[in-house]
């Protein structure tokens, strides 16, 4: 497995190995003992998995208190996946980093707690793969408005053939960065 950082302290873009042959291919998503030698640690309580189709935006996401760490991957389809820095003091707070994951590359990004997370969806039929640190309290979740102009995310919409991303009316409704509560940061 290759590790690579990031401009973004803590997160961590991921390279499995992944076997492939006439067959198709094989790769390990998870080994607690590799991924805790690379700085990713438990445990981990929840795992969960979505279908999006082509054009679907989920995020920017986060939990204050109970902050969740992710582990995220994709099993079929493609996806541009980010991380937004919500720790405040950190040097890189409000900055962004995107990387695009697929079944294909095999890639998975490390999200730790202290950033709020999200993906647009590439590919119709995208299976979208999180293992995370805590589980979902609904009482502690927050959000960040996708396209907040003083993050400046460059989400590649121009993949998706759309001008717009799709969005839940909760995404859509979501505040910018300046209008998130003090205490819901990190």
């Amino acid at each position: 497995m290759r590790i690579h950082e990031t401009p973004l302290p803590g997160v961590l873009l991921l390279e499995p190995t992944v076997h492939r042959d006439d067959r198709g291919a094989f790769v390990e998503t998870f080994s607690l003992a590799r991924y805790e030698a690379a700085g990713i640690r438990g445990p981990f309580l929840q795992d969960n998995q979505s279908t999006s189709c082509k054009g679907a935006l989920r995020g920017l996401h986060f939990q204050n208190p109970r902050a969740q760490g992710k582990l995220v991957g994709v099993a079929a389809g493609k996806v541009f996946d980010v991380a937004v820095d919500l720790r405040v003091g950190s040097a890189t707070f409000g900055k962004w980093y995107g990387a695009t994951l697929s079944a294909e590359n095999g890639r998975q990004l490390w999200v730790p707690p202290g950033f709020a997370h999200g993906f647009l969806s590439l590919a119709d039929a995208t299976v979208f793969l999180y293992k995370c640190t805590d589980t979902y309290a609904p009482g502690t979740e927050g959000s960040l408005l996708w396209n907040d102009p003083s993050v400046g995310i460059e989400w590649p919409l121009s993949e998706t053939g759309l001008l717009e991303p799709l969005l839940s009316v909760k995404d859509a409704a979501a505040p910018l960065l300046k209008d998130i509560p003090k205490e819901k940061l990190f």
